[in-house]
């Protein structure tokens, strides 16, 4: 593993990005880590991380967001758990409520835990709040107070997706949402797993695909979500997700 994993692109044009954040409240950075370290991190999620998942029906707080940990599902009762909870979130969302299913890597769970102190996960959330990365988010937002992110290391794999929603919630201080995609290079449409906005009629306004070393980010709440990934997508929709905030 590198000293630098997390180093940013350096010739990013962050006048020109907070222009286009300006106009719709979101925007794609492509490129926005060196090549180098892009890869490892890519390297680092596919080869390196004891996935877990996290799933969801409806969208009332109890009983709220689920974990299967990774050590859960090594055994029958957990896989067992694991599917009854991903059948809960799918009948959810056929009756036109909330609901989700992907695997999970909890960041911040992991570095408070001590689940592998000093790993490469633990520097990743370390690197999140960096002075340099906190300051291209407010570069590109134009939100001064930014101090903090949290994060988690996501895989949608097939069957996997993120109903539509709004973070309105907005709880502990979340202002910007951002997604740090890692998938497989060549990503094709038909392979689903893209971020899509939404107007109030329900139709798409604008999508980001996963696109390789590209930086999503976006001020909540806006009506978004990931879509379903088909059974014959590869693996390789990795991301590091979370939101950046205020407090």
């Amino acid at each position: 593993m590198s000293k630098k994993l997390f180093e940013i692109n350096q010739d990013l044009d962050r006048a020109s990005l907070a222009k286009q954040f300006a106009e719709n409240k979101r925007l794609q950075i492509r490129d926005v880590l060196t090549r180098e370290t892009a890869e490892e991190i890519r390297m680092i999620l596919g080869q390196q991380t004891p996935w877990g998942l996290a799933m969801q029906a409806g969208d009332k707080l109890d009983p709220g967001p689920q974990q299967v940990l990774p050590q859960e599902l090594a055994s029958d009762a957990g896989k067992r758990r694991a599917q009854t909870l991903a059948n809960e979130a799918y009948k959810s969302v056929s009756q036109g409520d909330y609901g989700f299913h992907y695997a999970q890597y909890s960041l911040v769970q992991a570095y408070l835990e001590k689940w592998n102190e000093g790993g490469p996960h633990d520097l990743i959330l370390e690197y999140l709040n960096t002075p340099e990365f906190l300051q291209l988010a407010r570069d590109v937002t134009g939100i001064e107070e930014l101090i903090k992110a949290d994060g988690q290391a996501t895989l949608y794999a097939a069957q996997h997706f993120l109903a539509l929603h709004s973070d309105s919630h907005v709880a502990e201080g979340w202002r910007v949402a951002y997604v740090l995609n890692f998938a497989l290079d060549d990503w094709k449409p038909d392979w689903g797993g893209y971020l899509n906005f939404y107007d109030e009629d329900g139709d798409i306004v604008q999508g980001f695909k996963p696109r390789f070393n590209a930086l999503n980010l976006f001020a909540v709440p806006q009506s978004h979500a990931v879509s379903f990934v088909p059974p014959f997508a590869p693996v390789g929709r990795f991301a590091i997700t979370g939101w950046l905030r205020d407090r």
